[in-house]
């Protein structure tokens, strides 16, 4: 496949140009925007968004599910351990969301060609689908958010926040209709291939992936009585064709072994250029309880999830800002596996389809899809092989067949009383070092994984969504929902 190095140096630049300023911004004329084009601010939009998903957002959901902690002899990551939720803690998933992400997607849908010989279709598609993905995830850890009145800039320095469901609602019909533009896209439309960093302008593909973002929100909303309208959007995913994503969803605009041109998650947490140690690897590591469960399974992913310690062996230790030396430094402790971490040019997943699979398992066992408990479990061991190939585990379908025939609850399909726990329990262990935070937010919707521990620093109660950032209650005052430090414990989403 053919991938343009010279993104970055464009990306670079319009980083500069459009990207640098946040949607309260007022400095820029309106009148004279900055000069871009879709084809040249969608790249940047995309590899803001892979950036943020797989570097803070994967980071925070890894401690939240109790996949990662820190060892004795480094005293970082202290509010991740004693859940010490603050106006400034991982302000950076609301700002650069607003600041980045929507900013550039929303000139990208506000851009007309001044010759007017250019159909920009295919972009507005691609910028709504990429919203979508990216709204459903602020609502989930923040609720009302600044959606309607959001990035209109100079014409809107205070945005109001909408309300969460009423987001929801509008974002699947966006999804939708994105979906159906990006299947009956007009002849002369213009499509983006190697400007589009993620299918590289196949749109049948993006038109899947909306489906599957949009099927993921419907399942969210599946314990709050709305059976009916469930179904009706699910007929309508099927109405148009495509069906779900098929592949891994992942960004690649030619990530390198240079400084600010590595992939973003092995530039976070694997090693910096020419293979240079990052603190952040050295002081990130397993969890005793994870270890224990993967072993306990006999689940050959342990390996590929997590690394054999220096000192030898598989060994994690609790979360805890506490621990003794002896047996619990970096050098005695299972870092980021080799199943996640493979070089500076990986691609950085968004995605995966083993998620997908479990959704549509989900929505099998609840009866959106057709074909009951049977589809279902036929979609969870499909999910779980797919896990095992993407982490690279040797002889993968033939190595999880042999897993998940075991006679353990949460692990084979028949021997689980609860099919929902499983389902759950098999996405927490898939999603681990990708798309966590989604594991964090199934914990807080489903209550599964079961029996997951809780810092003993944290008072016994466990997060269930993120506070609005400083920045943002000194901006807009006037419009932000009022909060208290307890909130981040007992203001559940809407959609519990």
């Amino acid at each position: 496949m053919k991938i343009k190095k010279s993104i970055f140096l464009i990306a670079s630049l319009l980083l500069m140009s459009v990207g640098c300023s946040d949607y309260l911004e007022v400095n820029d004329n309106p009148n004279d925007p900055p000069i871009s084009t879709p084809s040249l601010s969608l790249p940047v939009a995309q590899q803001n968004f892979a950036s943020l998903n797989g570097t803070s957002m994967v980071y925070l959901g890894q401690f939240m599910t109790y996949n990662w902690t820190t060892p004795s002899n480094w005293s970082a990551n202290q509010a991740l351990i004693r859940y010490t939720i603050t106006t400034s803690f991982y302000s950076n998933i609301f700002e650069s969301s607003y600041l980045s992400v929507f900013k550039d997607l929303t000139y990208i849908q506000n851009y007309e060609d001044p010759s007017g010989s250019i159909d920009y279709s295919a972009y507005y598609a691609i910028a709504d689908i990429v919203k979508g993905f990216q709204y459903q995830l602020l609502v989930d850890l923040y609720g009302d958010v600044p959606y309607t009145e959001a990035n209109l800039r100079a014409e809107n320095r205070t945005p109001a926040y909408d309300d969460a469901e009423t987001i929801y609602k509008d974002v699947i019909d966006k999804l939708t209709a994105a979906a159906s533009l990006a299947l009956s896209l007009p002849a002369n439309a213009e499509n983006p291939m190697d400007q589009d960093i993620i299918f590289y302008g196949d749109m049948t593909k993006w038109a899947q992936f909306a489906n599957t973002i949009k099927l993921r929100m419907l399942v969210r909303l599946s314990g709050t009585g709305q059976d009916a309208y469930i179904q009706e959007q699910v007929a309508s995913i099927n109405a148009n064709g495509a069906g779900y994503i098929t592949e891994d969803v992942s960004s690649n605009p030619g990530y390198s072994d240079d400084a600010g041109k590595q992939s973003p998650f092995y530039g976070y947490i694997g090693k910096g250029p020419n293979n240079t140690e990052i603190d952040r690897n050295d002081y990130t590591v397993a969890t005793d309880y994870t270890i224990d469960y993967l072993s306990n399974r006999n689940d050959p992913r342990l390996t590929r999830i997590y690394a054999e310690a220096d000192n030898g062996g598989y060994h994690g230790a609790e979360q805890s800002t506490i621990l003794p030396g002896s047996g619990f430094t970096s050098d005695d402790l299972s870092k980021v596996g080799p199943g996640l971490l493979t070089s500076s040019t990986q691609d950085q997943p968004i995605m995966l389809v083993s998620e997908a699979l479990f959704i549509q398992a989900e929505a099998a066992l609840n009866g959106y899809i057709s074909g009951g408990d049977s589809v279902a479990q036929q979609l969870y061991n499909q999910a779980i092989e797919e896990s095992f190939v993407f982490l690279g585990v040797e002889d993968a379908v033939n190595e999880a067949q042999t897993y998940y025939t075991q006679d353990l609850p949460n692990v084979s399909w028949t021997s689980s009383p609860n099919k929902l726990e499983a389902i759950i329990t098999q996405k927490w262990i898939a999603l681990n070092g990708t798309a966590s935070i989604e594991s964090w937010i199934d914990l807080t919707r489903t209550g599964y994984p079961s029996g997951l521990p809780i810092p003993e620093e944290s008072d016994g109660v466990r997060p269930v969504r993120l506070l609005y950032p400083d920045t943002e209650v000194g901006r807009n005052s006037q419009n932000v929902p009022q909060q208290t430090g307890s909130d981040a414990f007992t203001d559940e989403p809407f959609w519990n």
